[in-house]
């Protein structure tokens, strides 16, 4: 989905700062190469967008800052923070360890949080004139909670942040707003769960980046 997003934007005349983990997908197993950062920037480029890739793991508080300061050097000042990170690794009530609990409120939670404190100090403290809009935040929430208890949770704690943030942000000229983007087929589903998902959607079928990007 954060490759769709990307090309998206890219399509749509925005410079990008992409962040990344590899590490990230090595431990979850995800089908990947070590050139794919670059493949997605790539194909932005290719709509005359500027791309950086920033590589940093949200689990460390002093990230999320890190990336947006690292980004501000490379493109000057951020108009726009897209964030569809996450931690997810599937577990219940009854399996899940303290340690995973804590990482994932660590990367969807807290690092939400930062990014978004980051990115507002980074913009006129003067309150807006009229409907000015300085900054626009979008995050990707989900509704999914049994048996990805963790990965429900936080993502809970990020949608009340999000919201916080429209609120909170909004004399600054920030629009901040959650999109559930629903099952999308990004190559994880079983022929059963593609089955599933196309029923219960009322297009009557799965969902793409492209969907989400647009």
């Amino acid at each position: 989905i954060g490759a769709g997003l990307a090309v998206g934007l890219a399509r749509d005349g925005w410079d990008l700062a992409l962040s990344y983990w590899s590490l990230y997908d090595n431990r979850r197993g995800f089908e990947r190469t070590a050139e794919d950062p670059e493949a997605v920037a790539g194909q932005c480029r290719a709509y005359g967008s500027k791309v950086v890739l920033l590589p940093g793991d949200l689990a460390d508080a002093d990230v999320p800052n890190r990336l947006v300061s690292a980004a501000i050097d490379r493109l000057g000042p951020l108009h726009a923070l897209v964030m569809s990170h996450c931690e997810s690794v599937n577990s219940s009530i009854l399996t899940t360890s303290v340690e995973s609990w804590d990482r994932h409120f660590d990367v969807n939670a807290r690092a939400t949080w930062l990014l978004i404190k980051a990115f507002a100090e980074q913009l006129p403290d003067e309150p807006r004139v009229g409907g000015e809009v300085r900054g626009r935040i979008v995050a990707l929430t989900s509704d999914h909670a049994a048996h990805n208890t963790p990965y429900g949770a936080s993502k809970g704690a990020l949608d009340h942040i999000v919201v916080a943030a429209a609120v909170e942000l909004a004399d600054r000229g920030v629009r901040a707003n959650v999109i559930n983007p629903g099952p999308i087929d990004t190559g994880w589903m079983t022929d059963e769960i593609r089955t599933m998902g196309a029923s219960d959607t009322p297009a009557g079928r799965l969902g793409t980046s492209e969907d989400t990007a647009d």
